[in-house]
């Protein structure tokens, strides 16, 4: 399933893989993704009734949120153990500590999707209570951005270790290129999680919510990012084409 999960990718990317069946490492790494996703499961009891049922299902859209997320970080991390197939101790380091960040940023995930697909209530022992005080927000949106960045931190890192390793691994140029496109790609997904941060943290305390809304700008820096990237390899073959002519 890992191996057909990141073939999805494979033709987009310059890199070619360097490893085809899962590590040690990765199995471990596959088990901790597995429990993180049952951390954030609806429900682990059957309900007993229609009303608990229904009540269930009001916790699917969130669920999917929170799945989504989850599945991307895996597959990245499935990705880049594809491509470069690497083992040695600072992969192993980093890749700790992004399983560790996964597992910590569970429920505070669940919390905040369930927060948005909600009216910021819930119904315990019969009365219904506030999920969040205002004052609590800004607490909430540091601790989530604190989770995105260092994940994104860490893969930054692990890509840059593997630019580091290029010869080891028989990068090719192209390789290399794709390799250091993705390098920076993560550095700038950290860069908006700590400027999500600092906005949660200077913004008044009535506007601190709206701090969650520059993670949209991810979706813009990726197209600014891949458009200049593509325009300078476009320079970078035309320059070697006419050299070699």
């Amino acid at each position: 399933m890992i191996v057909k999960a990141a073939g999805a990718y494979q033709r987009k990317s310059n890199i070619q893989w360097r490893s085809h069946e899962p590590s040690r490492l990765e199995t471990f790494s596959d088990a901790v993704f597995a429990f993180a996703v049952t951390l954030i499961i609806v429900s682990l009891e059957v309900p007993k009734s229609f009303d608990e049922l229904f009540e269930t299902m009001k916790g699917t859209l969130s669920f999917a949120v929170c799945f989504a997320v989850l599945f991307q970080i895996w597959n990245n991390q499935n990705l880049f153990f594809r491509r470069y197939g690497l083992n040695d101790t600072w992969t192993v380091v980093l890749n700790g500590i992004l399983l560790f960040v996964v597992l910590v940023y569970a429920y505070p995930l669940k919390f905040l999707a369930s927060l948005v697909f909600s009216d910021n209530t819930y119904w315990l022992n019969g009365r219904l209570h506030e999920m969040i005080q205002t004052i609590q927000i800004p607490t909430l949106m540091l601790i989530y951005g604190a989770g995105f960045t260092i994940i994104y931190l860490s893969f930054f890192l692990m890509y840059a270790n593997a630019r580091r390793q290029g010869k080891e691994l028989n990068l090719n140029a192209k390789e290399l290129f794709e390799t250091e496109t993705i390098t920076f790609l993560n550095l700038i997904c950290a860069s908006i999680g700590a400027i999500a941060m600092l906005l949660a943290w200077l913004l008044p305390l009535e506007y601190v919510g709206y701090s969650g809304f520059f993670y949209c700008t991810i979706g813009f820096a990726y197209w600014i990012w891949y458009s200049y990237r593509g325009r300078k390899e476009r320079r970078e073959s035309a320059s070697a084409t006419t050299k070699t002519s």
